[in-house]
């Protein structure tokens, strides 16, 4: 294994913060366009950027969510910002 594959399962997709998720999942893509990872590695990190791909979903819903729900007030500047309810 090289230190890539074990930096890419050190954490858990759900403990990453948006920026390294991608990272590790940008790094994945190129690993597999490359060609030259064994069969076995290549299934485990295609399900590991599966995982982080859902992550980066969801945090990428949740910050469009926190966007959308900021209040406009009457002159059409922002008035402040209203809970986010996102589960």
């Amino acid at each position: 294994m090289n230190a890539h594959t074990s930096d890419a399962t050190e954490a858990t997709p759900d403990d990453l913060p948006f920026e390294r998720a991608l990272e590790q999942l940008e790094d994945i893509v190129r690993r597999l366009e490359r060609g030259d990872v064994p069969l076995d590695e290549s299934v485990a990190i295609y399900e590991r950027g599966e995982a982080l791909k859902r992550h980066c979903e969801t945090l990428l819903k949740r910050a469009e969510a926190r966007i959308q729900k900021i209040a406009i007030g009457p002159d059409g500047q922002a008035a402040g910002t209203t809970p986010l309810d996102i589960e």
